[in-house]
């Protein structure tokens, strides 16, 4: 797909992981030790908050999902559009273009701070 709305989409993109920081594309590239940890961080925080631990373990995995949607590029929410996720605008894309669209890595330079 080689047109302006496209260019467009790409540019997109970049402005998303420009201003939105995310380390990972997608929820499964996130290491199992870094689930585990914010799990664990988790469970402390909602016992000092005194729930019960058939209750934490109802919650944590909405608690997950929020972390993901921070942290992975994909689940985020489109910063142009906050009623929709990356992966539904790609998905809105591939539909308009009749092209597959995959996102393979990123990468996000930072400089200084």
């Amino acid at each position: 797909a080689k047109n302006e709305d496209f260019g467009n989409l790409g540019k997109e993109l970049c402005l998303q992981i420009a201003a939105t920081t995310p380390l990972y594309l997608k929820s499964e590239d996130v290491p199992q030790s870094e689930i585990e940890n914010e799990s664990r961080i988790l469970k402390a925080q909602l016992k000092e908050e005194g729930k019960k631990d058939e209750q934490i373990e109802k919650i944590i995995p909405g608690k997950l999902k929020s972390y993901f949607s921070e942290v992975c590029l994909l689940e985020q929410v489109h910063i142009k559009d906050n009623k929709k996720t990356v992966n539904e605008i790609v998905q809105e894309a591939i539909a308009k273009f009749g092209e597959n669209i995959t996102i393979g890595r990123f990468t996000r330079y930072q400089i200084g701070g």
